[in-house]
This record gives structure tokens, sequence and C-alpha cells, in this order.
């Protein structure tokens, strides 16, 4: 074969690899940004959810523990239960002081009539009369006192009992029997895992066409392979530097233009975690896809 004529084919052919593979290039670059103006990703999202922190109203000590550690639990679950002997002897203590007072205004009020009846008769002296009126006023009072610290009493004592809040699974366990707690002391935490979202922090400029009820293509890096279906909720009303503890201020005029992030509010459809397998905290990465708009 001449020489010449097989270095020109060779070079036809390195020509059209070259082509070809530009052709190529251009081909998927063409497709990616098409994907691109269509659907919006971020890998900067997270799985957030509802936690209902669990403490007691009063304090005391911890008699009876019926959950455990993830353990699921239903709505109006007993969780705690309070040792309630302190608490019965003061219902038991504002019912007794309740009976005296009762028995009080009864004499108050019997006085009251006959001051009353004497009184008008002018047998009484006005002075004494209105004593027993002050001594009535004086019983009505106190009996009412004590009938609110009956139920001050009654009421603590159902507050021995602490139930679960809503549906879910309980997390961040940290009483045990025996464990002397006080009001209002974090206990443990119930998650309801029916009631879930993502929290999507978008770049500002890629939310143009971002609108409420779009879909959502949620990937979660514990489950590779697996797409979870959803809708955008809600874009939030600002940056997540707005709402930070410390905004950015500019006061000394260096500034320096950065991109900023907007929360989007992600929900999930219906049934499409059916086995509750999604936890709080998951890291995820949400794709909108905005073609109808």
């Amino acid at each position: 074969m001449d020489p010449v004529n097989n270095g020109q084919v060779k070079k036809k052919k390195l020509i059209f690899s070259i082509i070809a593979v530009a052709l190529i290039i251009a081909t998927f670059s063409t497709l990616h940004i098409i994907y691109g103006f269509s659907h919006i990703i971020t890998d900067d999202a997270y799985v957030e959810g509802r936690i209902h922190s669990i403490a007691a109203k009063i304090p005391g000590t911890v008699k009876v523990l019926n959950v455990g550690d993830n353990q699921g639990v239903k709505k109006g679950d007993l969780l705690i239960e309070i040792d309630p002997v302190d608490y019965e002897l003061k219902v038991n203590e504002a019912k007794a002081n309740l009976d005296i007072r009762k028995a009080s205004f009864e004499q108050a009020s019997r006085d009251k009539v006959r001051a009353e009846a004497l009184y008008k008769q002018e047998v009484y002296p006005k002075e004494k009369y209105e004593n027993v009126l002050t001594a009535y006023d004086l019983a009505k009072a106190q009996i009412e006192a004590a009938e609110a610290q009956a139920n001050i009493a009654k009421q603590n004592l159902e507050y021995t009992k602490v139930y679960a809040p809503s549906d879910g699974y309980v997390t961040k366990r940290s009483v045990e029997v025996g464990n002397q707690i006080q009001a209002n002391q974090p206990l443990m935490a119930v998650i309801a895992l029916d009631d879930i979202w993502v929290v999507a922090n978008y770049k500002e400029t890629q939310l143009k066409n971002v609108r409420s009820g779009q879909k959502v293509l949620v990937r979660v890096d514990t489950y590779p392979g697996k797409v979870f279906s959803a809708k955008v909720d809600s874009i939030m009303a600002g940056t997540g530097a707005a709402f930070s503890l410390f905004p950015p201020e500019n006061a000394l005029g260096n500034y320096v233009k950065i991109v900023q992030r907007i929360p989007v509010k992600i929900v999930f459809d219906k049934d499409t975690d059916k086995g509750h397998v999604l936890r709080i905290g998951m890291s995820c990465v949400p794709t909108i896809i905005t073609a109808n708009e």
C-alpha cells in the first residue's frame, strides 16, 4: 500500500474520531443543560420531622417505666408513672381542709340569716351585724380557696402519669425507674415517623421556576438506588442566613456577594415510606421537576 495514501486514511480516521467524540460530548452537554433547566437538584438537604419532648409537670420518683429505646408507641399510651403516694396524701389533706371550710361556711351562713332577721327587728346593733357579714364573706372566700387547692391537688395526682402525645417511636430516653425527676425535665422524645418531610437548602439562583405542588424525587444516602416520591410544599420566606443566630451585616462596606440558600419544605407522598425506614436527620438529594413550568 502506498505510504502516502495510508497516512491520509489514518489522518481521516483520526479526524472522524475527533469529530465523533466532539459530537458525543456536545450531545451530552446539551442534554445535561436541558436536564438542568427542568430538574433542580441539591445535596444540601435533610429529613426533618416533629419531635415531641416528653417531660413531667411535677417532680417525683419514677415508679413505672413502660417503654424502651426506639419502641413504637400509640397516642395515649402510658409512658411513665411517678410514685403517687405524696400526691395522694395531698389530695386527702386538701379534701379534709375543704370539709372544714364547708362546715365553717355553713355556720357563717346560719349566723348571717339570724343576724339579718335580728337587725331588721332592730335588736342587733349595726356594728355586730357588719361583723357577721364580714365573717360570712371570709368563710365564702376560704371555701373557694379550699376548692381551688383541692382541684390543684387532684390535677397533680393525675400528672403522676405521663402519656404519649402522638403515635411514634421513643428516642433519647434518659430516665430509669427510681430516678428522681424535676418538673419540665426532658425524659425522652417521641418522633412521629408518619409525619416527616425534607428541608432542602437550594441556591437562590435555582428557585426561579420552583412552585408549590411540583413533583420531587428524593434519593436518600442510606438507601442507594431507592427513590421516594414527594412534592414541593412551600418556600421559606427568607434565606437561611437571615434567620441565623448572627445575621451577616455590612456596616463597614467590605461587601462580598455570596449566593444565598433558601430552605424549601418538601413533603413525602402518602405511602411512599410505608415501612417508616426514613429517620430524622438523614442526608438526601431531592430533585424538583419543573418541566411543566
